[in-house]
C-alpha cells in the first residue's frame, strides 16, 4: 500500500500538476467574479481499468512501473471486494457467492473499474468542492485514501460526518446497486469531499460493479417475510424496487449523479422516465 500511494502521488506531481494548475487558476478567477462554479469539481483525475480486460496499456502516460503496481494492488482489492460480498451474503442469510453472480453479466464476470484522484489545496474552499455530494451508482467500492489529509465525508443521520484517514485502511462503501439487490437492507451512501486550504489528498477508489448486460433486482429471498418492516415505505411482500439492466442505470446514472438517488430508481420503475429538476 505505500508503494501504491508512493507512485500515485509522484504520478501526479510529474503528469497531472501543470494540467491541474490551468484548471485551478480558471476556476479561482470565475468564482472571485461571482460565477456559480459550484458545479464543478477541485479534483484531478484518470480512470483504469486493470481487470478483467485492463486498459492499463492505453493510457500513455503511465510508465511500466506504475502500471504493474496498479495492476497487483488490483488483484488483491478484488479478492478483498469478494470476501466483502460473502460477509454480506452471511449477514442477509443469502447463499455464499449469492451476489457475485449476482453482479455476473453475459461474460460471467463483475466490471472492475479503478479511480485515481488527486485533491490538491484550495484558497477558497468556500468557492468550490472537492467532490460534490452524491452516491455511488454500482456495487462494493472499496477506497484506499490518503493517511494525512482528510476530507471524505458521509451523510448519517442527517449530518455530515468526516471519515478520518488512516494508515493502511481501506474505507468500504455500498451503491446503488446494492441496495437494489438486498431491497433496502443496505443502503447506498451520500457522501462528498471537502476542499482544504492545505494538503493533496490522494484518494484511489476501486469499484466492483456489475457486469453491464446485468439484470439487477431485488434478491427473492429477501421480498416478503418481514422485510417490508426494515424498508420504508415498502408494501408487505414486495419488492421495494425496480428490475433493471445496470448500463440502463448507468445512462440515467452519468445524467443525475448529483441528484437525489431516489428519482433515479423511480424513472427505472417507470422505463426510465426523464426525472424533473428544479
Amino acid at each position: 500500500m505505500d508503494k501504491v500511494e508512493r507512485v500515485s502521488k509522484a504520478h501526479y506531481k510529474d503528469r497531472m500538476e501543470d494540467k491541474f494548475n490551468e484548471f485551478a487558476v480558471r476556476t479561482l478567477e470565475a468564482g472571485e467574479k461571482g460565477a456559480d462554479v459550484k458545479d464543478v469539481d477541485w479534483e484531478s483525475t484518470f480512470f483504469v481499468r486493470p481487470l478483467p480486460a485492463s486498459n492499463i496499456a492505453d493510457l500513455p502516460d503511465l510508465d511500466d512501473h506504475y502500471m504493474q503496481v496498479m495492476k497487483e494492488f488490483a488483484l488483491e482489492i478484488e479478492k478483498l471486494a469478494e470476501r466483502v460480498l460473502d460477509l454480506l451474503c452471511e449477514n442477509l442469510g443469502l447463499e455464499k457467492g449469492y451476489l457475485k453472480q449476482a453482479f455476473a453479466g453475459s461474460q460471467g464476470a463483475p466490471t472492475f473499474d479503478t479511480k485515481v484522484s488527486s485533491y490538491p489545496p484550495c484558497p477558497r474552499p468556500d468557492l468550490v468542492d472537492g467532490l460534490r455530494a452524491h452516491t455511488d451508482a454500482g456495487g462494493v467500492i472499496l477506497l484506499f485514501q490518503d493517511d494525512q489529509v482528510s476530507g471524505l465525508q458521509l451523510l448519517k443521520d442527517g449530518a455530515w460526518v468526516d471519515v478520518a484517514p488512516m494508515r493502511h485502511a481501506v474505507v468500504v462503501n455500498i451503491g446503488d446497486q446494492l441496495e437494489v439487490i438486498t431491497n433496502g437492507r443496505y443502503k447506498s451512501v451520500l457522501h462528498r469531499v471537502l476542499t482544504r486550504p492545505d494538503g493533496n489528498r490522494m484518494s484511489i477508489a476501486f469499484f466492483y460493479n456489475p457486469g453491464a448486460d446485468a439484470v439487477i433486482f431485488p434478491a427473492p429471498a429477501l421480498v416478503g417475510d418481514g422485510a417490508a418492516e426494515e424498508n420504508e415505505g415498502g408494501e408487505e411482500g414486495s419488492a421495494v424496487y425496480p428490475r433493471s439492466v445496470f448500463e440502463d442505470y448507468m445512462n440515467l446514472y452519468v445524467r443525475h449523479k448529483f441528484e437525489a438517488k431516489e428519482p433515479r430508481f423511480e424513472a427505472m420503475k417507470s422505463d426510465a422516465a426523464p426525472i424533473a429538476t428544479a
